[in-house]
């Protein structure tokens, strides 16, 4: 019985020694974390404590306001080719994919009826001419009165309307290139009934092209006619450049946007209809503009702040910005030129703390 005890003490012993050596080797271990933790946030400067980060010393300059926008790219011209008149095609005079030039035949529809019909109202015509020729010498010679001629001469006036509307029929039993420009694939053949809601052909023109797009309301006051824009698309990194032709006179009540249309040079067709467009357009240039990285802003519940190093500690400044860029962001108000500015260790900085700058080149 006594050795039983003997057994259950030592046991006893041997477990109060283990949780006692796990509990010292967990504090040995908790305090390495905490160094490790707060090198994670930044480096602390051995002597000092004071954390060490970089930053910049803010100066004046001239900053060029761009605006980025995206648009689309369309054809300056742009028509869908169709027939106003029925009937058979008896020639198509086109190549797919080619160059035609304005009022170049196209197409041709049989037309032998309608060529029939101006025959027949021509024949018409010149017999009423005759007729009337002869009312108005019976006239001068009072062998018939002026109701009588009058009559005469009508009819005359209606025949030649008929054949003037007959030769109007005719004219577009014939399709003509509206435009100068590169007509696409056909959709019809020799023999091909063609009817008023038949596409023939797109033919579009495409040197300029026209880039449409549109600027928040805000920047409605900054565009002008003329004004230069710069544009790249996803199929080239080439920049390209137009001009602004033509603005809408009224902003847009439901996106609160303004339309604006540009033109730019196509010689090459390298710019394809219907292409996506990134555009960059100028504003103006603010001078004394503060440009700071926009890793230094950050967002609070009311608005950005800053950290500014003043008298080896980081301090805290509200502030307002402005256009922001890929790599910087305008302030507008909150800092003046002199001041440095925190750029790493945003997130580990507090109100107060010590910190060792090591100043940036911008």
């Amino acid at each position: 019985m006594k050795k039983r005890y003997i057994v259950y003490a030592v046991l006893a012993l041997g477990l109060a020694y283990l949780i006692y050596y796990r509990i010292k080797a967990n504090n040995k271990l908790e305090g390495k974390g905490g160094a490790t933790t707060a090198a994670g946030k930044g480096a602390k400067d051995g002597k000092s404590g004071a954390l060490a980060v970089d930053g910049i010393i803010v100066k004046l300059t001239s900053f060029d306001t761009d605006l980025e926008v995206t648009g689309a790219i369309e054809a300056n011209e742009s028509v869908v080719l169709k027939s106003e008149v029925s009937g058979l095609v008896t020639g198509i005079f086109f190549n797919e994919g080619t160059t035609v030039s304005k009022g170049s035949i196209l197409v041709k529809i049989n037309d032998r009826d309608i060529q029939a019909q101006l025959q027949e109202a021509l024949t018409k015509q010149n017999l009423s001419g005759t007729n009337e020729n002869r009312a108005q010498q019976l006239l001068e010679k009072g062998a018939i009165s002026q109701e009588e001629y009058d009559t005469s001469l009508a009819d005359l006036k209606s025949l030649k309307a008929q054949s003037q509307l007959i030769r109007a029929q005719l004219a577009k039993a014939t399709i003509r290139a509206p435009f100068s420009g590169k007509i696409g694939l056909r959709s019809i053949s020799a023999g091909t009934y063609l009817t008023p809601a038949t596409v023939i052909a797109n033919l579009v023109s495409t040197n300029p092209v026209k880039i449409t797009f549109s600027v928040p309301e805000k920047y409605a006051g900054q565009i002008k006619l003329g004004s230069t824009i710069s544009f790249t698309t996803d199929g080239s990194s080439k920049e390209n450049v137009g001009k602004v032709y033509a603005i809408e006179p009224g902003i847009n009540a439901a996106t609160r946007t303004l339309q604006i249309r540009a033109l730019a040079p196509n010689a090459n067709n390298a710019l394809l209809p219907g292409s996506f467009a990134k555009i960059k357009l100028a504003l103006n240039t603010l001078q004394n503009a503060i440009l700071i990285p926009n890793e230094a802003v950050v967002p609070v519940l009311k608005g950005k702040i800053v950290y500014i190093q003043k008298d080896g500690k980081a301090k805290e400044v509200k502030v307002e910005a402005g256009t922001r860029t890929d790599e910087n962001i305008v302030i507008t108000s909150g800092l003046k030129a002199g001041d440095t500015v925190l750029t790493t260790g945003s997130m580990a900085l507090k109100k107060d703390a010590p910190v060792k700058v090591h100043l940036v080149k911008q």
